[in-house]
């Protein structure tokens, strides 16, 4: 503004107001980081858990393809198991959600902690990755020959 002003030290906006953001971007690449962990773990367990059900059942699998059920059918059977824990596990997830809402109330901008849209955005990615882990053992169920599951034990 005056040419006859010395500066003396001369910063841009984003360097002077690093040192006050540095703790809510930290909070916010945990919080980040830990959710992603999170939904890994949820993945891998219920991956688990489908393929060991689904190994269960083999025998049962291979007296409905016998008795000529379609492998259409026999895939939405077992994806409606998962979808059922998965749905399960969402409700209690959004009970939680409203138990301890006041917990993250602080590290959130520009979102309260009972926001719809989030929420229901949050349980379909959910259910999405459900869906996904309990595919790939329903799809293994549905090309296991008849007669080969019918010996199985």
């Amino acid at each position: 503004m005056d040419p006859d002003v010395v500066v003396i030290k001369a910063e841009s906006m984003n360097d002077l107001a690093a040192p006050q953001l540095a703790q809510p971007r930290l909070n916010g690449l945990l919080l980040t980081v830990f959710a992603l962990a999170a939904l890994v773990l949820a993945a891998v367990g219920l991956y688990g858990l489908m393929a060991s059900i689904v190994t269960g059942q083999q025998r049962e699998l291979g007296v409905r393809m016998a008795l000529g059920a379609t492998s259409d059918r026999l895939r939405w059977m077992i994806l409606s198991q998962a979808f059922l824990l998965a749905g399960a596990g969402a409700v209690a997830g959004l009970i939680g959600v409203f138990l301890g809402s006041r917990l993250v109330a602080s590290m959130l901008f520009d979102v309260t902690p009972n926001d719809p849209v989030t929420l229901v955005g949050v349980s379909l990615v959910l259910l999405s990755v459900a869906g996904l882990a309990a595919y790939l053992p329903a799809r293994r169920a549905t090309k296991v020959d008849a007669a080969v599951a019918l010996r199985a034990e």
